[in-house]
């Protein structure tokens, strides 16, 4: 089988829509129409920086107009180009789709370094990337609603909202038209650890399954299982701290930009993150082995692989070195199409992006509703549940004559908060998706990976949204 490694990132996308698209039965009219990015609009704009003007290049592109608004991050990054707008862009369509949230795909990007720039320079460019949003209607709550991506944060997304706040007066929706702000500014609780959280929970529905772990040689289970993961931004710091907290998972092997270390028996990652923090660096932690790169560290002995960093991590050159059972794609396209070949040779199990890092859209869709209601979750029912909780503990405690004490009476009685939905919502929305998806790939004897099972789940149900709108007969 040929390796072949030329393609670039929205081809890799494109690639993997063509595996799949035969298993769907849908006319090609209808598969050409779901694969194309409807609208591309790249923009330079000039700003101020100091004495002198700089032009700064960005992009924002729709590609899926089948249910609105679209949805996707926003990147702060100079590797920032059209390719890798558009294959965001389609990845969140399918995305959305296997996870049942009602948007189509978007992505935008923005090529700057944002380290190079102070956070009043920052502002000025989200301002005016903002501003050339909106002249051309690409932002607003049933439009198009960005998010926090890598190298933006809530604070971006605070700058967003407030600049199509001013331009939009008196919007009753305005807060609705971003995602991931901040919780003190329409955000919502548990979006900032969302996609990590997601990444566990996938991960923990993927080692429920007894003969698919039996098959890898693996126990069922997540606990005690050894992680690896690369990159410590926020998704591969909270995957790494919910997998350990929650899931008693061995979080053996860490690699940052600066490197990679190694500790067999179990990194402890909030005192590895002091430990960068004082140092600048995760190497020379103190028990930890420093590994020659941080290349080594996707190859090294693990049940658990986590790629969270940048995509294209994972490739012909490597991929036969790599020794881990499981790979959980929590960055977007870290395995490239040639590396996959040669992991689904060697049995390995790959959880594909599309899935495994779609807790952010999911809780960010929770935020937008949160915005379009106009109030927190749990605000209505949390003292109401809380109290019949209670009265039902009183009726058993008068019932058997047992007093429950005071920890346990709290514990049972507790009303949702917004946080305790939001991750209930999102337990069940990765749950829900994974058995969706799983059911294809060990029913269809011709569908052989997760990814490809996935990619045919998406399909089928854009596929079946553009039939109802009428579009195609």
């Amino acid at each position: 089988m040929s390796h072949n490694n030329d393609y670039s990132f929205f081809e890799s996308v494109e690639r993997y829509f063509d595996k799949a698209a035969p298993h769907t039965n849908l006319p090609k009219g209808l598969l050409k129409q779901i694969k194309a990015c409807n609208a591309i609009y790249q923009m330079n704009f000039p700003v101020k920086i100091g004495n002198e003007y700089q032009v700064i290049e960005a992009y924002r592109v729709q590609h899926s107009h089948h249910r609105l608004p679209t949805k996707g991050g926003i990147r702060y990054d100079m590797m920032v180009n059209q390719d890798e707008v558009m294959a965001l862009a389609a990845l969140m369509t399918y995305k959305c789709a296997i996870v049942d949230v009602p948007f189509g795909g978007a992505k935008g990007g923005v090529r700057i370094n944002p380290k190079s720039y102070s956070p009043r320079t920052l502002e000025k460019i989200t301002r005016r990337y903002a501003t050339e949003l909106i002249r051309k209607n690409f932002i607003g709550p049933g439009i198009d609603v960005p998010a926090p991506d890598y190298g933006t944060g809530s604070r971006e997304m605070s700058w967003i909202a407030d600049t199509y706040a001013t331009f939009n007066h008196g919007e009753l929706d305005a807060a609705a038209c971003v995602t991931g702000k901040p919780v003190t500014q329409n955000g919502i609780q548990g979006r900032t650890e969302a996609t990590g959280r997601g990444v566990f929970y996938g991960l923990r529905i993927a080692c429920s399954y007894k003969d698919d772990m039996k098959s890898l040689g693996l126990t069922e289970g997540i606990e005690g299982k050894t992680m690896v993961v690369q990159g410590l931004g926020n998704v591969g710091y909270h995957t790494s701290k919910i997998s350990i907290e929650e899931g008693g998972v061995k979080l053996v092997g860490v690699s940052e930009y600066e490197g990679g270390i190694y500790k067999a028996d179990g990194i402890d990652i909030d005192a590895l993150m002091k430990h960068r923090k004082v140092t600048g660096s995760i190497m020379d932690f103190p028990g930890a082995t420093n590994l020659e790169s941080r290349e080594a560290a996707l190859e090294l002995d693990c049940d658990i692989l986590v790629p969270a960093a940048l995509e294209r991590q994972i490739t012909a050159e490597n991929a036969p070195r790599i020794k881990a059972k499981i790979i959980a794609e929590a960055a977007n396209g870290p395995v490239t199409p040639a590396g996959e070949e040669i992991l689904l040779e060697k049995g390995v199990m790959i959880l594909p992006d599309m899935y495994i890092n779609a807790g952010g859209v999911t809780v960010s869709y929770f935020e937008w509703l949160k915005n379009l209601s106009h109030m927190r979750f749990g605000r209505m029912e949390k003292r109401f549940d809380s109290n019949s909780y209670n009265q039902l503990v009183s009726l058993v405690e008068q019932m058997t004559g047992k007093q429950v004490n005071k920890r346990d009476r709290a514990l049972l009685t507790k009303g949702a908060d917004e946080i305790d939905l939001v991750r209930s919502g999102l337990e069940e929305t990765m749950i829900t998706a994974y058995e969706q998806f799983h059911a294809i790939w060990k029913r269809r004897k011709n569908v052989k990976d997760l990814r490809t099972a996935a990619f045919v789940n998406a399909i089928q149900k854009i596929g079946s949204d553009y039939i109802s709108l009428g579009i195609f007969p």
